[in-house]
C-alpha cells in the first residue's frame, strides 16, 4: 500500500500559518516577477480566479473582491515544505519527496498492524498541529490509485481529507468517479483523444485492452499506467538521491543594459548554487552561465551561454563566482536588454572525492572552513548577510532584481523578520 499526503492550496496555507487574519479569506500568490497566479486558496477559487491569470489585467478586480495577493515566498514555502516531509519521514521507512507539496509514503505490511484510514487521519492531525498546513491523504495499492485516492479526497467533503482503496469495491467506485483528464500521468491532448474515443472515467480505461490502450497511450508508459490503475504495482519508491546538476536562474524585476549589473546576478546566483552544492555534500567541474532577452520582447531575440570547465572540482563560492564572472564577460554585448540569466553547476561528484591537479593549487580544502563559516552565518542571521562583494549592495541589487513587492516575512528562515507578538 502507498499513501499520497498532498498539502492544499500549499502557498496559501503557508501564508496563513503565520497570518490567521487571512483565514476565510481569498488569497493568491503571483509568479516570479509577481506575473501570474500560480496559487489559490479555496475561496479564491470559489471567487472564480484561474490559474495563470495575469495579476496586471486583474489587480482591481482583485481589490474589489477582497482578495489578498502576495508575492512568491520562496524561501518560506520552501523551509515549510521541509518541516512537513520532515514530519512524514516518522511515519514510513520510505518516504519519496514527489514536489514542494507532495509526498508518497511506502506503508507496505502496515495494513497487517493498522487501520490505515485512522493513520492516515493521524498524518493528517500531526502535520496540521505542527506545521499548520492542512493536507489530503490518498491510499491505495499502487502509487497511481493513491494519487487517484488523495483527488477524491480532495474533491469530497464528507471525506475528512482521507480516501482508501483497499478493496476492489473501493477501486471500481473510486475509478468510476474519476474523469479520465484527472489520472495521473494523463496530459490534456491524450484526454480529449480519450473521450474522443469513448472513455470518459477512469474505471473505462481499465476495460480496454493492453493493445489498444499501447495504441492510444504511447506503448510501455500506457500499459504500466493501465497496471497500476488495475492495482498491479509497476511504479516503485523512489528514494532521495543527489541532483546530477544545480540551477540557480531569475528573470530580471526589469531589462539590464548595464555590464556591471549582469556581472552582480550571476555572482549571486552562483553563490546561491555554491550554497545548494554544499548542501547536498558535493563538488563541480563545470559552470555554465547564460543570459538572453525577454521571451517576449519585440526586438531581435539573443541568448548566448558560456561553460567553464574548472581545473579542480570544488564547492568553493569564491572560484564559482570568479568562473562565472569570467563566463559572463564573453556574453554581454552593448546595446542588448536582457531579461534573464542563470547559472548551472554540472560534472557533480563527491566532496570526498576531489581529485587534485598536478600543475595547478586547488583551494578546495584551503576554502573548507571558511564556506562552512559562511554558510553557518548565513542559516543563523538569514540569507546573504555575509556574501561576496561583487554581488553588489542591497541597493545595486535593486535595480535589477525581479519584483518582489508583495512578499511576506521569512518568519522561519531569517533572524530579523520572525513573527512579532504583541
Amino acid at each position: 500500500m502507498y499513501a499520497l499526503v498532498d498539502c492544499n492550496n500549499f502557498y496559501a496555507s503557508c501564508e496563513r500559518v503565520f497570518n490567521p487574519s487571512l483565514r476565510g479569506k481569498p488569497i493568491v500568490v503571483l509568479s516570479n516577477n509577481d506575473g501570474c497566479v500560480i496559487s489559490r486558496s479555496q475561496e479564491a477559487k470559489d471567487l472564480g480566479v484561474k490559474m495563470g491569470e495575469p495579476y496586471f489585467k486583474q489587480r482591481e478586480w482583485f481589490k474589489e473582491q477582497g482578495v489578498q495577493v502576495f508575492s512568491s515566498n520562496y524561501a518560506l514555502y520552501g523551509d515549510m515544505s521541509r518541516r512537513v516531509m520532515m514530519e512524514l519521514s516518522t511515519f514510513t521507512p520510505e518516504l519519496e519527496v514527489y514536489s514542494i507539496d507532495e509526498a508518497f509514503l511506502n506503508l507496505k505490511g502496515f495494513e497487517k498492524h493498522y487501520d490505515l484510514a485512522a493513520y492516515a487521519e493521524q498524518i493528517r492531525q500531526r502535520i496540521k498541529q505542527c506545521q499548520g498546513v492542512p493536507v489530503c491523504v490518498g491510499i491505495g495499492p499502487t502509487k497511481t490509485l493513491a494519487k487517484a485516492a488523495n483527488h477524491l479526497a480532495k474533491r469530497h467533503k464528507d471525506s475528512q481529507g482521507v480516501w482508501v482503496i483497499d478493496t476492489e469495491e473501493a477501486r471500481e467506485q473510486a475509478l468510476r468517479n474519476i474523469p479520465v483528464k484527472e489520472i495521473w500521468g494523463i496530459g490534456r491532448k491524450k484526454a480529449v483523444t480519450l473521450e474522443g474515443a469513448g472513455v470518459e472515467t477512469a474505471w473505462k480505461l481499465t476495460k480496454r485492452s493492453v493493445e489498444w490502450v499501447s495504441q492510444y497511450l504511447g506503448g510501455v508508459v500506457g500499459v504500466r499506467l493501465l497496471k497500476e490503475l488495475r492495482g498491479h504495482a509497476c511504479l516503485q519508491t523512489v528514494l532521495p538521491q543527489e541532483k546530477k546538476n544545480i540551477a540557480f536562474t531569475r528573470s530580471f524585476g526589469k531589462v539590464v543594459t548595464c555590464s556591471d549589473y549582469l556581472e552582480q546576478a550571476v555572482t549571486l546566483y552562483a553563490s546561491k548554487a555554491a550554497e545548494k552544492l554544499r548542501q547536498q555534500g558535493s563538488v563541480a567541474g563545470a559552470i555554465t552561465v547564460f543570459a538572453h532577452t525577454q521571451r517576449y520582447s519585440l526586438a531581435e531575440p539573443y541568448f548566448k551561454s558560456s561553460t567553464i570547465e574548472l581545473p579542480s572540482a570544488t564547492d568553493s563560492t569564491l572560484e564559482l563566482v570568479k568562473a562565472a564572472a569570467a563566463g559572463m564577460r564573453g556574453i554581454f554585448k552593448e546595446g542588448i536588454k536582457f531579461g534573464k540569466a542563470g547559472v548551472i553547476l554540472s560534472d557533480l561528484r563527491p566532496n570526498q572525492h576531489v581529485q587534485i591537479h598536478l600543475f595547478q593549487e586547488s583551494t578546495v580544502l584551503e576554502h573548507r572552513g571558511l564556506m562552512q563559516a559562511l554558510d553557518s552565518i548565513n542559516t543563523f542571521w538569514g540569507n546573504d548577510v555575509v556574501k561576496v562583494a561583487s554581488a553588489g549592495t542591497n541597493q545595486q541589487q535593486r535595480e535589477w532584481q525581479m519584483l518582489n513587492q508583495l512578499c511576506s516575512p521569512r518568519y522561519t528562515t531569517h533572524i530579523g523578520e520572525v513573527l512579532m507578538v504583541r
